[in-house]
């Protein structure tokens, strides 16, 4: 027999070996326990640690969050000819010249597909969550600087979005922030959809989301076409005008008959439009040791023009940032993110002005 068990990992295109020291955490959450959708409070939480560490010293700390939909083992997936996110950081960190950081990945996944990490009555504590248990349990076990201005907060999408309220939330935890085509410019990115959503409930799912959440837990795929339009924005509502009268339930901005707006729910979304809640933050934002915003070009969410628009009100508020818009969609990204991951270790070490 010719065909023999050796010791070590494949190798490309397989698993590699990392340069680095990757963890695979399980975590029980405080603040998740009893969430008004009974999502777990037990979850994954990956760290990763750079080669070249030194006994004694600390580090800033990179958070890394999800977009919509988004589970933390999807960093795992590969996509075709290309290496997963882990193994992206990884290879970033091989340049020794780069400052080093620790880099966290954290789970704010719902069953309505995402927290949009701020706290709701609808999903629940995740803002908290983030930053008063993950934050300061990293703080505890691992070589970090527990200061504010040493520790960034990255993500796409979703996590784009939550990138930049975060921090304009809680700028006593994190000092630097990096989002790619995060959610922004509300009356851009999601009021294009509610027509879409509408029509999609009358025609598919009687008019109602009550049927709509049945048949999709029931699907045996998820029909992106069919599914999508009306689970974000279900989602959206959930997180941004979550129902005072239901717990786990979500108001929504428009008549499910007509697509029509509901200016009175509507406005309780503006209100968490980071475009908007910029001029009230620049003070906080000013204070950021550093801010990276990007979008593709062709964003099929016109999340370049949040992007702009978000841009435009720190430039206003004479806020030092960087925004790059490059020829792409809002898919296939990946290749970007550590990008991200190395202007926050640069700023957060001091090297970004």
């Amino acid at each position: 027999m010719s065909l023999k068990q050796v010791d070590g990992l494949p190798g490309p295109p397989w698993d590699r070996d990392l340069k680095g020291t990757f963890e695979k955490l399980t975590v029980e959450s405080e603040f998740l326990a009893g969430n008004p959708l009974s999502d777990p409070s037990r979850r994954p939480l990956y760290v990763y640690l750079p080669p070249g560490l030194e006994d004694g010293a600390t580090y800033p700390t990179v958070y890394v969050i999800q977009g919509m939909v988004g589970q933390l083992d999807m960093w795992l997936a590969r996509g075709m000819f290309e290496p997963t996110m882990i193994e992206r950081v990884d290879e970033l960190f091989s340049d020794e010249s780069l400052p080093r950081a620790v880099v966290v990945f954290v789970d704010a996944w719902t069953s309505y597909g995402g927290s949009q990490f701020i706290n709701s009555t609808s999903t629940g504590r995740y803002l908290d969550y983030l930053c008063d248990e993950v934050v300061p349990f990293i703080d505890e076990r691992y070589p970090v600087d527990a200061a504010r201005d040493r520790r960034g907060i990255t993500g796409k999408s979703s996590g784009g979005y939550g990138a930049m309220v975060v921090p304009m939330l809680r700028p006593d935890v994190f000092g630097a922030l990096a989002s790619h085509a995060g959610d922004s410019l509300f009356e851009v990115c999601y009021q294009v959809d509610f027509p879409k959503a509408a029509r999609i409930l009358r025609d598919s799912f009687e008019g109602s989301y009550d049927v709509f959440w049945e048949r999709l837990r029931a699907a045996d795929r998820f029909d992106f076409e069919l599914f999508a339009h009306p689970l974000d924005l279900y989602a959206m509502g959930a997180c941004y005008s979550p129902d005072p009268d239901e717990l786990g339930k979500a108001l929504i901005p428009f008549e499910i008959s007509t697509g029509r707006l509901i200016p009175e729910v509507w406005e309780q979304w503006l209100r968490w439009d980071p475009v908007r809640m910029a001029p009230g933050k620049i003070e906080v934002l000013k204070s950021m040791k550093g801010i990276y915003l990007d979008a593709g070009k062709s964003d099929e969410y016109y999340l370049d023009l949040g992007a702009q628009a978000f841009s435009n009100e720190l430039t206003k508020g004479g806020v030092d940032h960087t925004l790059i818009l490059f020829d792409g969609t809002h898919s296939g990204l990946t290749y970007r993110y550590p990008e991200a991951v190395r202007f926050l270790a640069e700023a957060l070490s001091g090297g970004v002005e």
